[in-house]
């Protein structure tokens, strides 16, 4: 069986999971990889047969997407390129983690797509939505990368095609401790930004990830480091919490290591204003932004010690058997339909 495996490459989530279903793919099938997207800091050690600019969203510096750069860097005619280049058709099941390119090729060319994507789950009706509506984000969230079937990972498992999210085996494996450190993860806001945030509170130690900073710098209670997957493992699984975005796989992380998790979802981007919905009601902290009337919230959530317990057991490859099942059972059931042998 020929697998398309296709990738979002927009920050490290999607990679991660990646990492995780790769070689479960490759023992059930002849696979080749499709990453499209940038901003992700995040290198599989794998080949990918297809890499594509994609439909990226670029960080901002204020909490948000930066929509000027997001317009200027995608080219319409060079994204309608890139689909018309995958040779989709080619491939017995085609399996889709929020990916445009693959996606609207296997739409033109009207073939089936496999969702596994944390997004397949956000859109889900029975998953929480943020208080106020956003339906022109509604609308980009389901036509970004649209599959004829999707299975999804939340915080929570709430319906037989949700299951709780896929943990690397590099943090499944770890043995987490608690030393006097945070780690913080906002790419969305700027080291000057985040440097006056946390200055604020000199009696805590933070280590701050960003994607500005080439080496490590020491000022006062902050230490800054550049992005790297090694350097940032090893602070999550030493910390007293983790404050970051509300994406989808550190706090995911976080919880899994029982590490108390303080998030702030990124401005104007639906998906993480989703997920703090459904985080809110599991108890973890939930912060609209990083003004400084919310500092008194920052500091409650740093002084008080609580832990969030969840199950995230691993089941990778029970799912994607499953989801396997389902597509062939499909296939034989459209060829049986057409006549085709």
């Amino acid at each position: 069986m020929k697998i398309l495996y296709a990738i979002q490459g927009t920050g490290n989530g999607h990679l991660s999971r990646a990492l995780e279903i790769i070689p479960i793919l490759q023992k059930k099938g002849d696979l080749d990889l499709l990453v499209s997207g940038t901003q992700g800091d995040l290198k599989l050690p794998y080949f990918v047969k297809y890499r594509f600019k994609g439909l990226s969203f670029i960080f901002g510096k204020k909490g948000g997407v930066d929509v000027w750069n997001t317009y200027r860097k995608n080219r319409m005619k060079r994204l309608y390129n890139e689909i018309k280049s995958v040779p989709v058709e080619k491939y017995d099941l085609v399996i889709n983690d929020f990916e445009p390119v693959s996606a609207w090729a296997c739409s033109m060319a009207h073939k089936p797509c496999y969702g596994l994507s944390h997004q397949s789950a956000v859109l889900h009706p029975s998953a929480p939505k943020p208080l106020k509506e956003d339906w022109l984000g509604l609308k980009i969230l389901k036509s970004y990368a649209p599959c004829s079937f999707s299975f999804g990972f939340h915080f929570k498992a709430f319906d037989d095609r949700i299951f709780t999210p896929v943990i690397r085996s590099e943090i499944r494996n770890l043995q987490p401790i608690k030393s006097n450190h945070y780690t913080v993860y906002l790419p969305s806001y700027s080291d000057k930004k985040l440097f006056k945030v946390f200055s604020s509170f000199p009696q805590f130690r933070f280590e701050i990830f960003s994607k500005h900073f080439k080496m490590n710098s020491e000022i006062d209670n902050i230490n800054i480091k550049p992005v790297n997957n090694k350097d940032f493992i090893e602070s999550i699984r030493s910390c007293r919490g983790v404050i970051c975005g509300a994406g989808f796989e550190t706090p995911a992380e976080a919880l899994f290591l029982k590490k108390k998790l303080l998030v702030v979802p990124m401005k104007g981007q639906l998906e993480q204003q989703c997920n703090a919905a459904m985080l809110k009601t599991m108890g973890v902290k939930v912060l609209k932004n990083l003004k400084n009337k919310h500092y008194p919230e920052i500091e409650k959530w740093l002084l008080k010690e609580e832990i969030i317990e969840v199950n995230f057991p691993n089941e990778t490859e029970m799912i994607i058997d499953k989801l396997i099942d389902i597509a062939l059972k499909e296939q034989n059931f459209a060829v049986k339909k057409t006549g085709i042998s």
